[in-house]
């Protein structure tokens, strides 16, 4: 039976830090690197990452829309991408926040979830607004492929207060509940559960909520939006051995350079341990 997600993601953070960097070919980013923005630029962008990264780093996390953008043929650079990362031993988390009802989230979660899709990925980001149930077939289908999934919780963007910090008949915050409804998933799991959440590392002291869900939290923010790893401990507190920060232009910026992108990333996972050590 295939080991389930959480449990490879701890070894994995252990064995090589707990970093996951973001593979973002938005158009800009593939200007800054020299190439044209077209199938062949994101085709080259998307291959240098990995082969700089995908031996080295716990995760990593393509962004769909920058490959969905360029249709099908970008969405076969995808493919190959998922493909080629985690046979060379970094797991991925595929950010396409997915979320819809019944037959269709079924749908959405047999394309990343299922072992025999082409886009099977370790984890999928999944957005919970139309209800925690809403997310019901993507978590039966991740417990049945070993897979895991990121829910939307507490992100960065200052709009996502409006929904997350509203308030319940019960006295709990939207993402309160969330984060209640992932502890619950996680229960009895060991060492670490499949079922996390996103939540930002800009957000500053989080001490009113409750973090410890027994899942990691997949923490954007570091790098470019401003968060250091040395935030990490003042936002997350007890939580912090089970963050996942995630970087992205902080390294991608160096590229086409494989050299210069291996060594961002290990001193950001540097700086990541010596913070998580602090805890």
């Amino acid at each position: 039976m295939t080991e389930a997600f959480g449990a490879r993601l701890r070894h994995s953070m252990d064995e090589r830090g707990p970093l996951c960097v973001g593979i973002d070919p938005h158009a800009s980013l593939l200007a800054e690197w020299g190439l044209n923005d077209d199938v062949a630029g994101l085709e080259r962008f998307s291959r240098t990452v990995v082969e700089a990264l995908a031996e080295r780093v716990a995760v990593l996390k393509p962004q769909a829309a920058f490959f969905e953008r360029f249709g099908s043929r970008g969405v076969a650079v995808l493919e190959r991408s998922v493909e080629e990362a985690r046979a060379a031993g970094a797991l991925v988390v595929m950010d396409a926040k997915r979320g819809d009802i019944g037959s269709t989230m079924a749908a959405y979660a047999e394309a990343f979830l299922r072992k025999d899709s082409p886009l099977f990925s370790d984890a999928l980001t999944v957005s919970p607004y139309l209800g925690y149930g809403s997310l019901a077939p993507a978590i039966a289908l991740a417990r049945e492929n070993g897979a895991g999934l990121f829910v939307l919780a507490l992100t960065s963007n200052p709009e996502g207060g409006e929904v997350q910090h509203a308030v319940r008949a019960d006295g709990r915050t939207v993402g309160a509940t969330m984060l209640a409804h992932l502890a619950a998933e996680n229960t009895g799991e060991e060492p670490l559960g499949s079922f996390g959440a996103v939540v930002g590392a800009t957000l500053g002291d989080l001490s009113s909520y409750d973090l410890d869900v027994n899942g990691p939290l997949l923490a954007p923010g570091i790098g470019a939006q401003g968060a250091t790893a040395a935030d990490l401990p003042s936002v997350f507190g007890s939580a912090t051995r089970n963050v996942v920060p995630n970087v992205s232009r902080g390294v991608l910026r160096h590229g086409p350079d494989v050299n210069a992108l291996r060594a961002s990333a290990e001193r950001f996972a540097e700086e990541i341990r010596t913070a998580v050590a602090l805890v």
